[in-house]
């Protein structure tokens, strides 16, 4: 994820600060339904040993959230020409911690070029293709605000808008 949940330092003004990220969940058709590529997170200090999508990390400044879904796919997992379909911003928060919001911006893929592999094998233990109706037999946890997304585009209930972390 490239670091897409490192603190951010405060500002100075006590306002919190926005930080976006770009979310990528490869799909594809197979023998049980529609599959999405999860990598296992590793060494990046943030919800190691949980599943995660393939491609996610922080939307660079001038570079538009689509943007940066192309180039986190192309560093994470060699695919290029991605026909990206949007499927959600989420505000999140976590808790207690001020200064300290998320806007990430979620989208999807059926097809692109080239043959998803580890890229950054010191961040990435693993790449596997999973069943949204089989996030449950995971040998490990989901990321839990990205589950939020994967349980709600499996169910066809993804909204434009959704928050997490705020109750």
């Amino acid at each position: 994820m490239s670091g897409a949940d490192r603190p951010v330092p405060d500002p100075g003004h006590g306002r919190f600060v926005v930080v976006p990220a770009a979310y990528v969940f490869l799909l594809r058709e197979g023998a049980t339904g529609t599959e999405v590529l999860l990598q296992l997170r590793q060494n990046t200090g943030f919800m190691d040993g949980h599943w995660a999508a393939a491609a996610a990390g922080h939307v660079e400044r001038g570079e538009t959230a689509y943007d940066a879904a192309r180039r986190e796919a192309r560093e994470e997992v060699a695919v290029d020409d991605l026909a990206l379909e949007f499927l959600t911003t989420m505000q999140r928060t976590r808790g207690g911690e001020p200064i300290d919001e998320r806007v990430d911006f979620f989208f999807a893929a059926r097809s692109w070029s080239g043959e998803p592999r580890i890229v950054e094998p010191e961040k990435c233990a693993e790449l596997r293709w999973v069943p949204l109706d089989g996030l449950d037999g995971l040998p490990g946890p989901v990321v839990p605000h990205e589950r939020a997304v994967l349980e709600a585009l499996r169910s066809g209930t993804a909204e434009g808008y959704i928050t997490f972390g705020f109750d």
